[in-house]
């Protein structure tokens, strides 16, 4: 049995960017196709009968239709008329026919455990040969979107392939404010993975480290290079220096490409040097931001959260085991970080702390 074919596409309407599957048809398929596929599973119809009778049908539907009729057909199809249009009084007159009239046609549940038992599914290659990133993993501390510089990078996903030394692919690290650098200390590439230990550029200020990977392949000697950029921005960790001294500098964490940080490390207490992590969760139904430290392994130890609603100072409380009892931070543009993590995170933005003592 033919496979339903299905192509990847870009979503534009997400942010981030995500990716769609798109149904590809095999055939454009008209009345005489159908014709000949009901002769086939009837032998006792000519494909004149057979036309004839898909005529009759159609014409008995439109005409139960018009009268107002609720159609299932050997439960397998649904046609129905539906209704669309807005009336300020109950006493408005509809609008016209053409503007407030469609023909609904849907499968019944049977029909469609049918389909489901039956299809199967086959990918269709890209129309344009591109490489495509689906993972960036720093190896050491197994996190995804993390970049750190003495730790190896892993990409994984498509078409990723290329040679450094002939010069027929590049992967490039770019910082969203500013700078970026082609990378040249690699470990294996193939198709599916690129090793790396990462060159991080520099950019303005120390809270701007947001950074955006790509990887770009020349399929063939005289082509064209063709460049795939991972959806997620990575994030590398960030230094809170003297933290638990009486005025430690402030540390800017959780911002964009932007010239001031939006929120700020500004106190704390710790007993030793320790890697952490702080999360700021958008809730859209009560238009808050959670606030939490958490252990460097997913769905570890959590301390608790705190709902932050505007710009201010607060208190976050270690985790169980960490060496860092509390946090103090300054939110200092609530309105620009919730867009942040709405548009460019998803709802979640993480930042890696490395708190050190002195």
């Amino acid at each position: 049995m033919p496979a339903i074919h299905w192509k990847l596409e870009v979503n534009t309407l997400t942010v981030p960017q995500s990716y769609k599957m798109r149904f590809v048809p095999n055939n454009n398929l008209g009345t005489d196709d159908i014709a000949a596929g009901m002769t086939e599973i009837n032998p006792a119809l000519t494909p004149e009968l057979a036309r004839a009778s898909i005529t009759a049908l159609l014409q008995t539907l439109q005409k139960n239709l018009l009268n107002g009729n609720h159609i299932t057909l050997d439960d397998s199809l649904i046609f129905t008329i539906s209704l669309t249009g807005r009336l300020d009084n109950p006493d408005d007159q509809p609008p016209p026919v053409a503007e407030c009239v469609n023909v609904r046609i849907n499968p019944t549940a049977k029909f469609m455990k049918n389909i489901e038992h039956l299809a199967t599914l086959e990918r269709e290659g890209m129309s344009e040969k591109l490489p495509l990133i689906t993972q960036a993993e720093d190896t050491s501390l197994r996190l995804n979107d993390v970049l750190r510089s003495t730790d190896v990078l892993q990409l994984n996903g498509e078409r990723l392939a290329f040679d450094p030394q002939q010069g027929n692919g590049q992967c490039v690290i770019t910082g969203t404010r500013s700078d970026s650098i082609v990378q040249t200390q690699f470990g294996p590439i193939s198709n599916t993975s690129i090793i790396l230990i990462p060159t991080i550029p520099a950019q303005d200020n120390p809270w701007n480290n947001e950074y955006i990977v790509s990887v770009a392949v020349r399929y063939t000697a005289h082509g064209t290079l063709r460049t795939g950029t991972y959806r997620r921005k990575l994030r590398s960790p960030l230094t809170v220096p003297l933290f638990g001294h009486p005025h430690p500098p402030e540390t800017g964490i959780l911002s964009g490409n932007g010239a001031a940080a939006l929120v700020s490390v500004t106190g704390g207490t710790a007993s030793a040097n320790e890697l952490l992590r702080i999360q700021a969760v958008l809730d859209l139904r009560q238009d808050l931001l959670l606030f939490s430290l958490i252990d460097m392994k997913e769905g570890g130890a959590t301390g608790a959260a705190v709902s932050v609603t505007a710009n201010g100072e607060i208190t976050l409380q270690g985790f169980s085991g960490s060496a860092v009892t509390s946090l103090k931070i300054r939110v200092n543009d609530f309105a620009a970080l919730k867009e942040l993590i709405r548009n460019d995170y998803s709802g979640r933005l993480v930042d890696v702390l490395e708190v050190k003592t002195a």
